[in-house]
């Protein structure tokens, strides 16, 4: 399939960007991608919150959703994917030179927060004008970041699609962020301040991670092996190891570290009340996605979100492949979101 023509640019704001938990970012900059062209009304925005671990360029990890007529219409729609805050992608970081010692902040970066990130995407937009999205979506951490963006623009957010996204981080996705941490700091070099810092515990970090993402009766579909008397080299471990030695080429251990932590600050409640009163507060005509067999978000999470937005619908998919069917299962929910959704 034909890759979308987009813009890859970056944004520097003018002043300082205090973060919630306290501290400073001097003059960050958001790093994002994006397609098609803004109205002269400036309210044909779709904005894309991209995952943990991913990227600013959704047409690499949603392309199945671009495309004419499609949800992301770039001939309909201006549609910006921001960097998230503390990604090695672009936006602010801990790869990022620190002026006073002319090194990597590296674990010396500031602890920020997924209000923090939310709060960064609001002056992109704030700073081009843009006062209204047509529509917000994100799948998991993304889908955390937009509940707090489309609490703070409230009726300004006209549609909002959620995907295996909780109102609060829970416990056990703590625990299994806490067994990622244990796991890098299981690696010496993590407090180095040069590119290759923490590898090899990033590489471990990842191997514990990846079972949730997906399910037993995946692994077993993918990666069975199908000789009766292997006894070594089983397919199942060939593949963690690919999988792990794929995302230290492609990701940093310093930087995934502080999204961990991140992470866990996720709590739409936090100073409003409680998560019921602070999703009350939501405006936007919301469809909330769940997969029947994510264990690492599970659906009760994305029905208790349902429950408590006002204009909002919970939609269950069934799929073979756990957390990671928002990047799988495109034809249900584009399906679904068509059927809900104007654009």
């Amino acid at each position: 399939m034909t890759k979308v023509s987009y813009q890859y640019s970056f944004h520097q704001l003018r002043e300082s960007f205090d973060l919630e938990n306290g501290g400073s970012i001097t003059k960050p900059v958001i790093a994002y991608h994006s397609y098609g062209t803004l109205n002269e009304q400036k309210d044909n925005v779709i904005f894309i919150c991209h995952a943990l671990t991913a990227n600013s360029d959704a047409d690499d990890w949603w392309h199945g959703l671009f495309g004419r007529n499609d949800i992301f219409d770039w001939d309909k729609h201006f549609i910006i994917c921001a960097n998230n805050l503390g990604s090695p992608y672009g936006t602010s970081s801990s790869k990022q030179i620190d002026p006073e010692t002319g090194l990597r902040f590296g674990m010396d970066f500031p602890f920020f927060t997924i209000r923090d990130t939310a709060r960064l995407h609001l002056k992109l937009l704030e700073d081009f004008g843009i006062q209204r999205i047509k529509l917000l979506m994100g799948g998991s951490c993304g889908g955390n970041i937009c509940q707090e963006i489309a609490y703070e623009w409230g009726e300004r957010i006209e549609n909002m699609v959620l995907l295996c996204c909780s109102s609060r981080e829970t416990p056990w996705a703590i625990a299994i962020h806490e067994s990622q941490r244990i796991a890098l700091h299981s690696d010496a070099s993590l407090y180095e301040k040069k590119e290759t810092a923490g590898e090899k515990g990033l590489r471990a970090c990842r191997a514990v991670a990846l079972p949730f993402y997906r399910t037993s009766v995946s692994f077993k579909l993918r990666q069975q092996d199908l000789e009766m008397d292997k006894v070594r080299d089983f397919r199942a471990v060939s593949y963690i190891k690919y999988q792990s030695d794929k995302f230290v080429n492609r990701f940093d251990a310093q930087c995934y570290y502080g999204l961990l932590n991140a992470l866990d600050t996720h709590n739409i409640g936090r100073g409003r009340g409680s998560l019921e009163k602070a999703l009350a507060e939501i405006k936007a005509n919301t469809v909330v996605i769940g997969f029947d067999t994510d264990i690492l978000i599970p659906k009760i999470e994305q029905q208790f979100i349902a429950k408590h937005i006002p204009n909002a619908e919970y939609i269950e998919i069934k799929t073979l492949f756990g957390h990671d069917a928002f990047l799988i299962e495109l034809d249900d929910i584009r399906k679904h979101i068509k059927s809900k959704i104007t654009l």
